[in-house]
């Protein structure tokens, strides 16, 4: 016969594991799924660039910060400036949670602006987890071989001066676009040679003097070649973009902004300094499930506030000055405020971007 007194306690006892059994079913449910599972990193560029080397250090320690420590691989998929990355992260990879990707800043912004069809995402659709930097302690540069004809910005503004030769990886890239911006708002002269694969070849390119000039960030440059900033070195800065005021490490070179041609013209290099804002962005496909979203979103999160990362990034000179989600959606709903004149050009200047 059950007494009184064990009833009583056997439904203690089912309460309590019920109760237990709900609170723990949500982390435990994330270990499990996660537990012994490889995640994929994507990125949108070949190894030895600053986009590798934030990717990398983001897979190494991100994976501690996922409940469950599963393996997270960087996989490297260059192609038309990233865009072969993220229109793969969002329409091909697993929508699990078991991926997530790093492409150019300037991709977020080409299907807000849309007309092109190589454009195979939507940028607010995309579950973000954040940028590792908003651009506070980094800027993007144009770097020139010291021997070029055109090594000063005088000279390549000129009318009847050289044409700077700058390499690049293709249309739809940093690389490739910026020079364009800079053209047009600062009279930039120059000749494009676009297909390298990454910027490992870039750089490659210029010491071989196959080109004279290529686009790059700053911690980028540090991270890979830094002999390129001490003094004497065979290479020059000629102007920082992705800035409004220049930044501590170069005072001597002047901001894009500076430069402008006009008041038209700096509303323009406003526009496109937009992304910049989020300049080494994450993000894993739409549709993730939302518990398995947040905890991508935390992980990165906490990672970016670890001691161990911060300081391998200092180390590796690295700007972290990340930003979430919603920073991230705030910048980009901000490209519709802007000019619609300005916003008609960077259709134009992205319809060029092949998959």
């Amino acid at each position: 016969m059950v007494t009184r007194i064990q009833r009583r306690c056997t439904a203690s006892g089912l309460v309590l594991l019920a109760a237990t059994a709900l609170l723990a079913t949500p982390a435990d449910a994330q270990e499990n799924f996660y537990k012994g599972k490889t995640v994929n990193l994507v990125v949108g560029y070949g190894t030895g660039g600053g986009y590798d080397v934030y990717a990398r250090l983001v897979a190494k320690h991100m994976a501690r910060f996922i409940p469950g420590n599963p393996t997270v691989v960087v996989q490297n998929m260059p192609g038309a400036g990233s865009l072969r990355a993220v229109n793969y992260i969002y329409n091909v990879a697993p929508k699990d949670g078991t991926a997530f990707a790093m492409f150019s800043s300037s991709m977020p912004v080409r299907s807000i602006l849309g007309g092109n069809k190589s454009v195979q995402f939507d940028s607010l659709k995309l579950t973000w987890l954040g940028s590792s930097s908003s651009f506070a302690g980094d800027a993007y540069l144009l770097v020139v071989r010291g021997d070029a004809a055109g090594s000063t910005i005088d000279a390549v503004r000129r009318p009847d001066g050289p044409l700077l030769v700058i390499g690049s990886s293709g249309p739809g890239s940093s690389s490739y676009d910026i020079p364009a911006v800079l053209r047009d708002t600062i009279g930039l002269r120059y000749k494009m040679v676009a297909g390298y694969p990454g910027s490992a070849d870039l750089f490659l390119a210029m010491e071989r003097n196959e080109t004279e000039a290529r686009m790059v960030n700053l911690t980028g440059l540090k991270a890979v070649k830094a002999d390129w900033l001490k003094p004497g070195s065979p290479y020059k800065i000629l102007v920082q973009f992705g800035r409004k005021t220049r930044i501590g490490d170069l005072p001597d070179v002047p901001t894009a902004q500076e430069l402008a041609l006009n008041a038209s013209a700096r509303g323009l290099i406003n526009l496109v300094e937009i992304p910049f804002e989020l300049s080494r962005p994450f993000a894993a496909p739409p549709g993730v499930p939302a518990d398995r979203a947040r905890i991508l979103q935390t992980a990165f999160r906490d990672a970016h506030r670890d001691p161990q990362l911060i300081a391998e990034a200092r180390n590796l000179d690295l700007d972290i000055s990340p930003i979430g989600p919603d920073e991230v959606l705030a910048a980009l709903k901000s490209v519709d405020k802007a000019d619609p004149n300005h916003l008609e050009y960077l259709r134009k200047l992205y319809a060029g971007a092949k998959e």
